[in-house]
């Protein structure tokens, strides 16, 4: 599994996109609706920042901000680091151990397509799951 590539791990569904205008309240709610753990903030085309849920916990909750009158531009992290779809699951999984977070967006060709969380780790039909793409990739690109 840690050898597949993070294409074939990510989850394409959950990646929830939002300007940097959004509040804080406004995107918990759309994390909450689609079960995902960040909003990938963009500006143009571009990914500016990430929030994660604890995020959100830390940097308002706890500092006693107002969700709904905190923008994400004020607390998300900005420039997050990324990985390419093409990379090992395990090489991403290196990354967001060696850098302390537990998400990490997928990106190609400077564009965001899906995002990866430790919790891909966890799940017990990943494996299956990767096993059927790779069966079913052979076969498209043999067929």
């Amino acid at each position: 599994m840690f050898s597949s590539p993070v294409r074939y791990v990510m989850d394409k569904r959950k990646l929830l996109l939002a300007a940097p205008h959004t509040t804080v309240f406004e995107a918990a709610r759309k994390m909450a609706d689609r079960s995902t753990g960040a909003v990938l903030v963009m500006h143009d085309d571009e990914l500016i920042g990430i929030l994660t849920e604890r995020d959100a916990v830390y940097r308002v909750i706890a500092q006693g901000r107002d969700p709904a009158a905190t923008s994400l531009a004020e607390v998300m992290t900005p420039s997050p680091k990324t990985v390419s779809p093409d990379k090992t699951f395990g090489y991403a999984m290196m990354v967001m151990h060696e850098n302390g977070f537990r998400h990490l967006p997928v990106v190609e060709h400077g564009k965001p397509v899906g995002l990866l969380s430790a919790r891909n780790a966890l799940d017990p039909d990943l494996e299956e799951f990767v096993s059927e793409a790779r069966r079913r990739t052979y076969i498209r690109e043999a067929g």
